[in-house]
């Protein structure tokens, strides 16, 4: 849009200022009027083909026929640059939508951010910084155009209906951000997104605490309220500054540029570290991972594991480390090998 803008801008003042070249010279030239100098102008740039407005000098004719040169290719330059302008609108608009079509169509176990507000941006900002596949869905195309030059995948569209959230692949997804504007259009989407896929995660936001029940009811896996989450850190910032601190590094660790961070990494039935406890794998020795939790597979979270305790196949390990210590367990968790 930007780029349209520049070119309408270029056009106008390159026919204003013939415009005003041209009612100059016939001023000063042909002593004109200014009015009628103006009038001359306009329509000699525009080859409407009426006569003089006054009879002209040989020295008027010759600055007529170079203001006529002029005036015609700028004119025909115009033409030419709206004409491109509006193809290439026309033809990106309908190749970028195609190629956001296919991109969508190949993705799998992705995520599906709705609403790219304030709350919207700041999670969109944590996926990207994941590294994980997601397609950001909002109604106003200032915001989907934000979202793309930051290099995210996005379309309009109305996340509340269930052919738009077809479209963005909600059957293969594994996880739905329902950060749209008001409590409504959230419960509305999440009642749509789960009845589309059962099995999807879903993490909403609300801004009324009444609202909280009959999210969950509807089938949220997780809400938070923005506002009551906000109040909740500041007091905590000056209760236990020190807490805060460490938490809020090892939360922010990656966005802030320190290379630690906090992950849950599961533990498949193929992997060799299924069925062994925390003290034969020796993580923290040889790989510098800290082990700060195991959520077993029936929901309940052990915190601080002795050394006895034994993760199994469909428990998650909740881990702190460096990320290259971090996608170095993954990586073994995931082939099957050993520590």
């Amino acid at each position: 849009m930007h780029r349209i803008y520049r070119r309408i801008i270029t056009i106008a003042l390159l026919i204003a200022a013939i415009l005003l070249i041209g009612t100059v010279g016939f001023v000063v030239i042909a002593d004109y009027p200014v009015f009628d100098a103006f009038y001359m102008s306009v329509i000699t740039i525009t080859t409407v083909g009426y006569l003089e407005v006054h009879p002209l000098t040989t020295a008027g004719r010759v600055f007529n026929s170079i203001l006529l040169l002029i005036g015609v290719t700028a004119m025909f330059y115009s033409v030419g640059v709206i004409t491109q302008t509006v193809l290439e609108t026309q033809f990106s608009d309908f190749f970028a939508k195609r190629r956001t079509r296919k991109m969508i169509d190949q993705l799998n176990n992705h995520y599906i951010l709705c609403g790219f507000g304030r709350v919207g941006r700041g999670a969109a900002a944590e996926l990207q910084r994941s590294g994980v596949p997601f397609v950001v869905m909002d109604r106003n195309e200032d915001r989907v155009e934000r979202a793309m030059r930051g290099g995210m995948l996005a379309v309009l569209a109305d996340a509340t209906q269930d052919e738009h959230l077809n479209d963005v692949g909600i059957k293969r997804a594994r996880g739905l951000v329902a950060a749209l504007a008001t409590d409504a259009d959230n419960l509305f989407l999440i009642l749509s997104a789960k009845n589309l896929n059962p099995n999807i995660r879903v993490s909403t936001r609300v801004g009324e605490e009444a609202s909280e029940t009959k999210m969950r009811r509807a089938g949220a896996d997780a809400v938070y309220m923005p506002y009551s989450t906000a109040g909740y850190r500041l007091a905590q910032s000056i209760l236990r500054p020190h807490v805060f601190e460490f938490l809020d590094v090892t939360s922010t660790a990656t966005a802030i540029g320190m290379n630690v961070g906090i992950e849950q990494i599961e533990i498949t039935p193929s992997s060799s570290v299924a069925g062994k406890s925390l003290a034969e794998l020796k993580l923290r020795t040889l790989l510098g991972i800290i082990v700060l939790a195991i959520r077993r597979r029936s929901g309940q979270m052990e915190f601080n594991p002795a050394a006895e305790a034994v993760p199994n196949p469909g428990d998650f390990l909740i881990v702190m480390g460096s990320a290259e210590d971090v996608r170095k367990l993954e990586t073994i968790v995931a082939s099957g090998t050993r520590v």
